[in-house]
């Protein structure tokens, strides 16, 4: 699987790009069945001839599609009536779908995949904006296999395409040990500093973050280690479950390699990734300096140090030896900047890190690892795109019914055509829909529903789908199903609810900041440079305020007053607006003040007469 697509994006000779989505599905469907059981508890070696079975008629179905590629290619879709057989092998292959989504990334997007075909189906008898004329079995399986607008269209286009050669570069530089080095990396620049088991966190989670797209799959690999170190240097089981929640879940919004979504809210919009990837930039910096201060200042207040400097990397000695695996990652980075397009680029980085890793015997990437680093990109590929294909069902059937539209027009009703209210409804459906599901499918959700009318309410459409798409990360961290949250209290022994209550506070740039750069795009990289400078140094102050009122100390323990003033101080100043920022500064230079000169008089205890 891996081969071929890189292959098919090397050779002239390679298919068409409809091919390459029936081959896509072709292998992660059997890849599906004959590596995820058919239940969670099956733990036997062997494939089950049912498994077996249900792989071939994978193979069948798309069989079906090359046996007929003119017809399928050239016919007029939801206008020529389909044969019977095509009715049989577009009903098959849509229950494979939907089995094979739920056997890699769970039930929770198929049922909402399954309640949409109904909804199809049930137009005529619904009412209000739910009402449509209704979809024939005929048109539902025509727009849902048979189309480029179902399971074939733009989400599984992007894991074909994108998604898979990212997911290799990420899996060969993982091979090369480069998760040990961002490891090592970060202990030698932080790991002395209050708080400095926190920070390193921060420091490898976001590098990590390059390898692995998932929140989860973060906090297991790097948990392990920093949860533990956290709590031996003093944090809470809680604060240091949050911290690695916290850091874990921000890798899919931390350039250059963000997550499947970023790919896919490239394809809406019709723009190259690069472009996405620099308007992320920014709101991912004040995500990770909020939790940095964050940290830092519970570790003072607490009074907790860093690790002893014996058990510290040396910096020079860690670079030395294999710090030539940041340059792959610079590579990438040059070349999305130059003007490669993403395919290009993931691929000549990889061969470039190959080639790299070999400057030192120790990171050398053989011929096995190397094998061994295609096929984790295949399986890693495989829930990904399964989740495309169903999602992609549900993208289908709000085409056809037009409920994009008329949801639209309920929205803007329903909110009086005010968008504050709108994007609150943003922010609740991202986080309820990425309780349930991967962050690509919760967004795709929204980017059919609900961006559409925020953009409909005057948002430039980077700043609605940035916006749509935050929230859908920030699912992982937010109670009562906050996944990266789960994982991390799991290895930290800590509570859950505690958990989650402390993840949201050291995640709050990332709730707040979306609300800031849709009223003001500087934020996204868009505008004058001054205005973006500006934005950047106050915005930076802004986090850092944030953090200390939710903490409770800056200079000393601040008392709810003060806090107060901080928070409000943080507030006008992450919004990037001339008299908002002066207004800002002068309530934190207040707060600093009465923090610096207000000192409490200690309670005389009142005479007692014996």
């Amino acid at each position: 699987m891996s081969v071929y697509h890189v292959y098919a994006r090397l050779t002239v000779y390679a298919p068409d790009q409809q091919a390459l989505l029936y081959i896509t599905l072709a292998f992660s469907l059997v890849l599906s069945f004959l590596l995820w059981p058919r239940s969670r508890d099956a733990a036997s070696d062997r494939v089950p001839w049912e498994d077996l079975a249900l792989a071939g008629l994978s193979l069948a179905c798309i069989g079906y599609m090359f046996v007929n590629y003119d017809y399928v290619v050239n016919r007029f879709p939801t206008a020529d009536a389909l044969t019977r057989m095509d009715m049989a092998v577009g009903i098959t292959a849509t229950l494979l779908v939907l089995e094979a989504t739920r056997r890699t990334i769970g039930a929770a997007l198929p049922i909402v995949a399954i309640v949409f075909l109904f909804y199809g189906f049930a137009g005529p008898w619904l009412y209000g904006w739910l009402y449509h004329k209704g979809l024939t079995l005929e048109i539902a399986v025509d727009q849902t296999f048979f189309t480029t607008e179902g399971i074939f269209g733009v989400p599984m286009t992007v894991a074909a395409t994108y998604v898979i050669l990212f997911i290799i570069f990420g899996t060969f530089l993982e091979r090369s040990g480069a998760g040990q080095f961002f490891m090592n990396f970060a202990n030698a620049i932080a790991g002395g500093a209050r708080g400095g088991p926190g920070k390193v966190a921060v420091v490898s989670s976001s590098l990590f973050g390059t390898i692995s797209g998932s929140a989860v799959a973060n906090v297991m690999v790097d948990g392990w280690l920093t949860i533990p170190m956290m709590k031996k240097t003093g944090f809470k089981p809680e604060a240091a479950a949050a911290i690695e929640a916290v850091a874990s879940t921000g890798g899919q919004i931390m350039p250059p390699i963000m997550g499947a979504a970023a790919f896919v809210m490239a394809e809406f919009q019709g723009v190259s990734y690069t472009q996405v990837m620099i308007a992320a930039a920014i709101p991912a910096f004040f995500y990770y300096g909020a939790l940095f201060a964050a940290i830092h200042f519970n570790a003072v207040r607490s009074g907790l140090k860093g690790l002893p400097r014996e058990e510290l990397p040396i910096l020079g000695y860690i670079m030395m030896r294999q710090g030539h695996l940041f340059l792959p990652v610079i590579v990438l980075l040059a070349l999305l900047l130059y003007g490669f397009t993403p395919t290009y680029g993931a691929i000549i980085a990889t061969v470039a890190l190959v080639g790299i890793s070999w400057l030192r015997p120790s990171t050398g990437l053989g011929w096995r690892a190397c094998l061994e680093g295609l096929r984790d990109g295949a399986v890693q590929t495989v829930p990904v795109a399964m989740a495309c294909a169903s999602a992609g069902i549900v993208i289908g059937i709000v085409l056809q019914t037009g409920l994009a539209l008329r949801f639209t027009a309920f929205l803007i009703d329903f909110t009086y055509g005010s968008l504050l209210p709108a994007l609150l409804i943003t922010m609740v459906a991202g986080v309820i829909l990425g309780m349930g599901m991967p962050t690509t499918p919760a967004y795709i959700m929204q980017a059919a529903l609900l961006v559409p009318a925020i953009m409909k309410l005057g948002v430039e459409p980077m700043a609605a789908h940035m916006f749509a798409f935050y929230f859908s990360c920030l699912s992982a961290v937010t109670p009562p199903v906050a996944l990266a949250v789960y994982a991390a209290a799991s290895i930290g022994g800590a509570g859950l609810w505690a958990s989650g209550v402390q993840a949201m506070k050291f995640a709050a740039a990332g709730f707040i900041v979306p609300f800031f750069f849709i009223y003001n795009p500087a934020l996204l990289f868009e505008g004058s440079w001054s205005e973006i400078l500006r934005a950047v140094l106050t915005g930076t102050i802004g986090v850092i305020a944030l953090a200390a009122s939710l903490e409770g100390y800056f200079l000393r323990v601040a008392n709810w007053f003060e806090r107060g003033l901080f928070f409000a101080a943080a507030m006008l100043l992450i919004d990037p607006n001339a008299i908002t920022d002066v207004i800002g500064l002068g309530l934190l230079a207040v707060g600093l003040l009465v923090q610096k000169i207000w000192t409490i008089r200690p309670t005389i205890a009142p005479e007692t007469s014996t």
